[in-house]
């Protein structure tokens, strides 16, 4: 079995990728920006740490200091593969790679896509479609921009995720709202955590409108292959939040999907490692939203595990020990597989949330992030939501019932 590095954990509490690993018998040696961090969320994350080898913080957190741990422990006991799938250590987890001369992204394209305006050039230069956008740092910028895309105009961090920060401009009143936000005298860039904090730059885009899907690709020795589209669901505007999603769908083109999914790849220089390519399906073709250099997070891989009975996260460790991708491909899903979120309707601290009682073998998993005395609001991003459910079904129509049901049936009370 191999031994592994892994740096962080996404969402900081998702710790599936260890906890898959070690029960498939691999070694997993856990690499931190900031243990306190996780040692802080209690018992249940620190028993996902102990299903580490070792655990190494490295405290202050810097691509040398990183490869310094990294590389005494690697003469000790060498590493079969460095993985992580935190869009903020990508670029370091790439550079990592290449010093231990190890399998991963190559380090200027993993760069390129932690930069929204930088990665839409390198798509105009290669005639990719794509929504007209413009960079803004200002305010002014950010008028400019929005006179020259137009209304309806949609603006997110260039090293944004999460769906953290993004706002749409239908008319004069949002963007002066906006203006004076960032205007506004001592403003601090956003807080991404771990240490890392927002560079001030903007994106801005022409809005298009559409069907959101998600594509994931695997890339590496043998080719690349689609895992699977994935149907989403946003919470109502102004929220960026995802409300849902089915795994995989039947309803789109997936012959198109890939082709455009594959040109934008090839475009970027994406020569290794997994993929998560969000579009809008629009009446001209789909349109990219964002290139993500690494698996889909937010618990989008369990669902994708239940509808093609198997792990994804092993996948991934497959891919990254040199396994042919034609060999992870195999997308014959045993059944549908539809996620849903909870969230609250209005700002308040949780009292309680009452979840039905005996649910049907449909629903295959529940899972809670709130809890009694936290303080929630509706959600604007994805960090805003409460918990979710995943319920499977013989077609994608049954797999989102059986989980709308089970949400309609749950209770949530604000003091």
């Amino acid at each position: 079995m191999a031994h592994l590095l892994l740096l962080e954990a996404p969402g900081g509490n998702d710790f599936t990728l260890l906890e898959d690993a070690v029960a498939a018998g691999h070694q997993v040696s856990f690499f931190t920006g900031d243990l306190a961090q996780y040692e802080s969320q209690g018992e249940p994350t620190r028993a996902s740490l102990r299903l580490a080898k070792q655990v190494v913080e490295v405290r202050p957190f810097g691509p040398e200091a990183l490869e310094r741990r990294a590389l005494a422990l690697h003469a000790e006991t060498p590493f079969d593969a460095v993985l992580c799938i935190l869009d903020i250590r990508i670029v370091a987890a790439a550079r990592l790679a290449r010093a231990l001369g190890l399998r991963f992204l190559d380090p200027a394209t993993a760069s390129l896509t932690r930069d929204k305006f930088r990665l839409r050039q390198t798509l105009a230069r290669h005639g990719v479609r794509q929504p007209d956008f413009a960079l803004a740092e200002t305010a002014e910028e950010l008028a400019a921009a929005v006179a020259a895309i137009g209304f309806p105009a949609l603006v997110k961090p260039v090293d944004g995720y999460a769906s953290q920060n993004v706002s749409v401009l239908f008319d004069q009143a949002d963007l002066t709202a906006l203006a004076g936000a960032l205007a506004r005298p001592g403003r601090e860039p956003a807080d991404y955590g771990l240490g890392v904090r927002a560079s001030g730059r903007f994106a801005v885009e022409r809005y298009v409108r559409g069907p959101m899907i998600g594509c994931d690709v695997f890339v590496g020795e043998g080719g690349r292959v689609v895992l699977g589209i994935n149907d989403k669901l946003l919470f109502p505007p102004p929220s960026f939040a995802f409300r849902g999603s089915c795994f995989p769908s039947v309803n789109h083109d997936s012959g198109a999907i890939a082709a455009y999914a594959f040109e934008i790849l090839d475009a970027i220089g994406f020569d290794f490692g997994a993929c998560h390519i969000e579009m809008i399906l629009a009446a001209d073709g789909p349109h990219l939203v964002e290139v993500n250099p690494r698996l889909v997070s937010a618990q989008i891989p369990h669902q994708m595990g239940y509808a093609l009975g198997r792990s994804v996260y092993l996948d991934l460790i497959d891919l990254h020990l040199g396994r042919e991708v034609t060999g992870l491909a195999a997308p014959a899903p045993s059944c549908f597989s539809a996620i849903r979120w909870l969230a609250a309707d209005r700002p308040g601290r949780l009292a309680a949330i009452d979840l039905p009682e005996r649910p049907g073998p449909e629903i295959r998993r529940v899972v809670l992030f709130k809890s009694a005395g936290d303080e929630v609001r509706p959600p604007l991003s994805n960090g805003d939501r409460i918990g979710y459910v995943i319920a499977v079904g013989a077609t994608q129509a049954a797999a989102e019932a059986e989980a709308e049901q089970y949400l309609r049936a749950c209770l949530v009370t604000l003091d």
